[in-house]
This record gives C-alpha cells, structure tokens and sequence, in this order.
C-alpha cells in the first residue's frame, strides 16, 4: 500500500452563539463552520510492526495529549485490522489555541486516512461517532462539508455558502477553551436562530453579515488585548471577528488580489494567512483519489 498524505483544513466560525448551560456541564450553542482551502498536512506510512508514531519537526506533545496518536488508537481498538501499525508525519502550519480547529482536524483526518489505508470499513457516521468522543469539533472534519452546528456543535446540517476569501490574522498568545467555557464573564443566553432560516441551506454573505457574532469575542477581548488590536485593526478593511474559542480573527473579502493585498499590510509582527471558504473538504477530494488508484 502507497502512502497517504492528506490535508487537514482549517475552519472558521462566522457566527458562535452560546444559548445556554446543560445539566452535564456542557454548553448548548449555535455556530456555522466554514472549511477553508488552506490547513495542515499528514502523510500515513503503513509499518511492519504494531505500532504507532507521530512526528513533527518544533512540536513536542505526550502520546496522551496528541490528538493525532488518540485518533489512531482509538480507531486501532475499534476496528482491529491485520494492518495495525502506522507511523504519522505531521506538517504543521495551523496555530494551537487559535480557534481554526487544528488539532480537531488533524484528529479527523488520521480517522480517515487510518480508515482508507488499513481498509477498515467504517462509514462516516462511525467516524464521526469516534472523533465526537475525542471533541466537540471532529465530527465536522470527519464529515467533510461547512455546516450549520447545533448542540454541543455535534448536530450537523450541511450547508453551501457563498464564496468568500478570507484574510485570518494570528495574535501571539494561546487560548484555553476549558477556561473561556468555564469563565463567569461568559454570555450565555443568546437567542437561538431557527432552522426555517436555513431550510434552502444557502447562506450568502448578507445573511452572514446580519447574523455575524461571537459571544465568546467580548470575553476573549478583555483576557487578551492583543486580540482586541488584531480585529479592530482588520475591522479597517471589513466586518472583522473572532473565530472559535481561539486568538485568530477574520474578515472576508470578494477576491484573492484584495485579501492578499490587505495581508500584506498587516502590522509588523502579527502573522496570518489568506485562504478560500470552500464548501466539500480537500481532504474528502483527495481520499477519493487515493481510493481509486489502489
């Protein structure tokens, strides 16, 4: 069997609505994932022996915290195959505690390449299953389509959205989601939007701009300052906000020319990148290739 390298997508948030606090401590809340174009990428080796390996250059993470070796043991123990070694090489580019969902795809898609290349068999409603006991944002990776999130994000209902570039700037500092979830200063009574006003599934940039809000933006604002710069200073050129439970904020633009043009402007010391909203994953497009060159 060939290797498999596959992309791990960055997300978005363009609208994070918290509606209130469950009996089991969860949070019930509303959100729109977007997939972008632009993300990490991991190359899966099939191995001789029983083991699994993850690498990458710069990042140090314990077995029990890497998303990564998790997922692959998770998968391993559910669906045990005569093929149960792999090694993992992570090409890291998506910033920790940014709020783009990086260790939540880089989880999802060793489900799906573990599954393809060890031929498992498991359909994307088992995946997703799994990846949702690892997190709260997996299943949406696994799944592969942007999509309006209900629940504690896991009730997926895929949508198309209108073509947007967007330029994501990445202040210097990591966010704990548990503490923002566990915070006192955290809104938590957001009114709900129904369904009704998604029941063609298209949202264009009009509806997005109306409904555009994050309730963790305020909070996140007042514990990181350098956050508040960041948006008020990508506010200049478009509705900026924050995505997630993470530093990184966004803006979307009509074109590549105009949102790399603004990038390029970015104050001195503040990364970012530009990427294209797309609606189908890039790592779903490439699994099909690989599944029919075997």
């Amino acid at each position: 069997m060939p290797d498999l390298q596959l992309p791990a997508p960055a997300k978005l948030n363009l609208l994070l609505r918290i509606l209130g606090k469950r009996a089991d401590g969860y949070h019930e809340l509303q959100t729109v994932f977007q997939l972008l174009d632009f993300g990490d990428s991991l190359t899966f080796t099939l191995r001789r022996d029983d083991t699994i390996s993850v690498s990458c250059p710069g990042l140090d993470i314990p077995a029990e915290s890497n998303l990564i070796y998790r997922a692959a043991m998770l998968l391993k123990r559910t669906a045990p195959t005569t093929a149960t070694g792999a090694h993992i090489a992570l090409e890291k580019v998506l910033p920790m505690g940014g709020g783009i969902g990086g260790g939540s795809s880089d989880a999802a898609t060793t489900l799906l390449g573990l599954n393809a290349l060890w031929q498992c068999g498991l359909d994307v409603d088992q995946l997703a299953e799994l990846g949702r006991q690892l997190g709260a944002d997996i299943p949406v990776f696994v799944r592969g389509h942007s999509a309006w999130a209900e629940g504690v994000g896991e009730r997926l209902t895929p949508v198309f959205i209108e073509k947007a570039w967007y330029v994501v700037l990445i202040p210097a500092c990591h966010i704990s989601t548990a503490e923002l979830f566990s915070h006192s200063g955290l809104t938590r009574d957001s009114a709900a939007i129904t369904l009704a006003a998604l029941r063609d599934r298209q949202l264009n940039r009009h509806w997005l701009n109306e409904q555009a809000s994050n309730d963790f933006q305020p909070l996140v604002e007042d514990l990181y300052p350098e956050v508040r710069k960041a948006r008020q200073w990508l506010s200049q050129f478009g509705e900026a906000h924050l995505t997630g439970t993470g530093a990184c904020v966004f803006a979307a633009f009509d074109s590549e020319v105009q949102a790399r043009e603004i990038l390029a402007k970015r104050p001195s010391g503040t990364d970012g990148f530009v990427a294209s909203g797309v609606n189908e994953s890039p790592t779903h497009r490439q699994l099909a290739k690989f599944a029919a060159s075997v």
